[in-house]
């Protein structure tokens, strides 16, 4: 399977890039095309074996500031979506047949959520509700039995089975984060938040209400696979250092052995809207305000990993791309926009055994991707604590750790003053992350691999010249998509011998826009992109 192959460098800046990103390792990204695979941002989302279950979140990009446009129904995710990024395949329903509670909070925004064995709970939400005429964040509890929905989408059978849900006022929480240590849910920061979204404040225009929870909320969730309640509950206000929301909240392995939680960054200071700098952490026993640290890069909810090396006690979390406060720019100088841009930075914060914390940017994504998105673990790698990786058990020089999905591509840094809807999209891109033991930095380009693909257009644009150059002969297809991955047509299947092959198609029937090339073989899948 062929992909565009990142490897990360390093922006000069915080701190020296240590010999390797993570332990002994290199992070590598390869993007991988899947055909008809859904944009969403912000969503929920499960797995069973190599196959992911995503639900909620939106279906367009960066809300915008507009009260009568902002977080529009019309881009609610109304269907579920099950992924198997091993074979590329994709299976969609329309979840409007659940029960009308259940139908209205789990096509929301913002949701919490987190998979026990095969039940994901999901918390919360916020978007618009048919029933009560308004925007408003649910208070409900929702357990999903994740291979049971996933077998009934792919099957086109009853959804309904499949879901449970709860009202409790407690869980009417959005943008915040839900983790579970000791068999207890830890929900951490967040808001609720009633009304349309108004950038001048709650008593102007429409007007809306915003609670911050300030909290760490901690239950049990009883569940015997038809009842479900909630149990235990506590909760702890801080209202200066657990005022945030649409930030990331990563598992950790803390110095001393003990496992816990890190709530990164979010929004917004009381004082001005800009991101909090500092961080803290949670453990079962409390909480701490991180000393003499403040993250400056990536301070928005984006995909992230977490990893943890017994052999020297550290443990590190990398963020891809997102929304941040500081970025470099080519040149490695450090920025600070408060008008907290997208950026591309792929940064590691690493936390020592003596509980220091540096942060160190890696890297940069291909484009202002990761804000809003999920890092989905691989099945089958070695893990600490929830997703936390175990770099000192991992086998092979090449390890696949798992896949960045979603979220939120911007067509510029600064776009939110002047965001008609169209400057940004929901991303249909995935990107396979890999642990590479001993590779050289820089990038792999396409002529750098045996097999590679090439793509052009004659000087009038009618003809479509592929390129194919084979280190042996085999037997694929050519296929053309469309900018999701939809297949337009099929263009070659056949056995090619080896060495250089060259084939022209006429696309003077194609729309103009972007589409990709794809070469698929048994062994390998390539992709190119092209405008028309």
């Amino acid at each position: 399977m062929r992909r565009t192959v990142l490897f990360l460098f390093l922006s000069a800046g915080l701190t020296n890039l240590s010999a390797q990103d993570l332990g002994d390792r290199r992070i590598v990204l390869e993007e991988v095309t899947i055909p008809g695979m859904p944009g969403v941002q912000s969503f929920a989302c499960g797995q069973d074996g190599n196959e992911w279950l995503l639900l909620g979140g939106r279906t367009d990009g960066l809300h915008q500031r507009q009260p009568f446009a902002a977080f529009l129904a019309s881009a609610n995710n109304t269907m579920t979506h099950v992924v198997d990024p091993s074979t590329s395949e994709v299976w969609s329903a329309s979840i409007s047949s659940l029960p009308t509670a259940v139908y209205e909070q789990l096509q929301c925004t913002n949701l919490e959520f987190f998979q026990r064995g095969n039940t994901l709970y999901i918390i919360g939400g916020y978007g618009f509700s048919a029933t009560a005429n308004d925007h408003i964040t649910h208070g409900r509890l929702t357990a999903v039995d994740v291979p049971g929905a996933i077998t009934a989408i792919k099957n086109g059978t009853a959804l309904t089975p499949h879901f449970r849900q709860i009202a409790d006022s407690r869980m009417a929480v959005t943008g915040g984060y839900l983790g579970l240590m000791n068999d207890e849910f830890y929900l951490v920061g967040g808001q609720r938040f009633m009304g349309r979204y108004n950038p001048m404040g709650p008593d102007f225009g429409p007007g809306f209400i915003q609670e911050y929870t300030n909290a760490i909320r901690k239950f049990r969730i009883l569940d015997d696979g038809t009842n479900l309640s909630i149990t235990d509950y506590e909760e702890t206000i801080d209202t200066d250092n657990l005022h945030r929301r649409d930030y990331n909240l990563v598992p950790q392995v803390f110095p001393n052995g003990e496992f816990g939680f890190t709530a990164f960054s979010g929004v917004f200071q009381y004082t001005s809207n800009i991101p909090w700098l500092n961080t803290v952490d949670v453990t079962a026993s409390g909480y701490t305000v991180v000393p003499v640290f403040e993250q400056l890069l990536n301070q928005y909810h984006t995909a992230h990993l977490p990893a943890f090396a017994s052999t020297s006690n550290t443990m590190s979390t990398v963020f891809f791309g997102g929304i941040g406060r500081y970025y470099f720019d080519g040149n490695g100088q450090l920025w600070d926009d408060v008008n907290v841009p997208f950026v591309n930075t792929i940064s590691r914060v690493q936390r020592s055994g003596d509980g220091l914390m540096l942060e160190t940017a890696i890297g940069t994504m291909p484009a202002l991707l990761g804000s809003s998105a999920e890092f989905i673990t691989a099945p089958g790698v070695p893990t600490v604590f929830n997703d936390v990786i175990d770099l000192n058990a991992l086998d092979g020089d090449t390890v696949l750790a798992g896949h960045i999905v979603g979220g939120i591509e911007s067509s510029a840094a600064n776009i939110f003053f002047v965001n008609t809807g169209t400057q940004s999209a929901a991303s249909t891109r995935v990107f396979r992350v890999l642990l590479v033991r001993d590779v050289n930095t820089g990038v792999i380009t396409t002529a750098d691999k045996p097999n590679t693909l090439d793509v052009s257009l004659s000087p009038n644009g009618e003809q479509l010249i592929i390129s194919l150059e084979l280190e042996h002969a085999t037997t694929g297809e050519l296929n053309l998509l469309d900018s999701s991955g939809r297949l337009v047509r099929k263009l070659l299947s056949a056995r090619m011998p080896a060495g250089a092959q060259r084939l022209h198609n006429d696309v003077r029937d194609l729309d103009r826009g972007t589409y990709l090339v794809e070469w698929v073989t048994k062994e390998e899948r390539a992709a190119v992109r092209f405008v028309r």
